[in-house]
């Protein structure tokens, strides 16, 4: 599939925690080829700074030619983009990377922090399949997150650290609920290691487990080599062309 440069138009940012936005695009070429899992390059100034465009996981892509993107503002380039208003345009190269395989009948979904963007698009597309999700955070105000979720899966379990709201513990701690009601493939997006544990748990049920890895990117697009990171044969993967979603065993060794 080839990656497009399309000049986007901000059609709404919304505030949806502090720190946390979601921005809804015009870019109809990309949103008609993006895939869960995917991910947009973007091009938040057309000054000198900052001069690298910033990865940002695709949270939803419409029909109409909508696209979602849900960010959390760590830095110059992300503050830039939090201030852009209706109607300001916006350069993006994507879609990119290899996205989730949609596979199973009986999907579990299980995230934590703007890790859930790229598996909220994910459940959009498994719908009307019962999805599940699992999502932590380390207290109730993180898990603004519910309210996205609602209506697109069929179950949904929280957990925090403080056990303000839902189970308290990581999210692990609430993978047994999920597996007692049915559970043929895991997909995981967040902190490496949530994922870690996660995989593993999945690997001990004997359950196919797709990760999509978070890296610091340059280029987006293989050449840089900034985003490597090494398989289980001791070989360099780019996450922004191989990935960023691998399966599980094939990242992390002790799944």
């Amino acid at each position: 599939m080839p990656k497009l440069v399309e000049e986007a138009t901000v059609l709404q940012q919304e505030l949806l925690a502090p720190g946390v936005y979601r921005l809804a695009l015009k870019a109809p070429q990309i949103a008609r080829q993006a895939q869960p899992g995917q991910f947009v390059h973007v091009r938040v100034a057309v000054t000198a700074a900052p001069l690298l465009r910033r990865p940002i996981s695709i949270a939803g892509a419409q029909e109409d030619g909508t696209l979602i993107l849900i960010y959390r503002v760590v830095g110059e380039g992300t503050k830039l983009l939090s201030a852009l208003a209706a109607g300001a345009t916006l350069n993006l190269m994507g879609p990119l990377g290899n996205g989730f395989k949609l596979e199973g009948k009986q999907p579990l979904l299980v995230g934590g922090g703007v890790g859930l963007a790229p598996l909220l698009f994910l459940a959009q597309r498994l719908c009307p399949l019962p999805v599940k999700i699992v999502l932590g955070g380390r207290c109730q105000d993180d898990l603004f997150w519910l309210d996205l979720f609602r209506g697109v899966c069929s179950q949904l379990i929280a957990t925090t650290d403080d056990g303000s709201c839902g189970l308290q513990g990581t999210v692990v701690a609430g993978l047994p609920e999920a597996l007692a009601q049915g559970v043929d493939g895991v997909f995981t997006c967040g902190p490496e290691p949530m994922m870690q544990a996660v995989a593993a748990w999945a690997a001990q049920e004997k359950l196919s487990c797709q990760v999509s890895l978070e890296k610091h990117m340059a280029c987006g697009v293989g050449a840089c080599l900034s985003c490597t990171c090494a398989d289980k044969e001791g070989k360099r993967r780019k996450v922004c062309t191989d990935g960023p979603v691998f399966q599980a065993e094939e990242v992390f060794y002790d799944a």
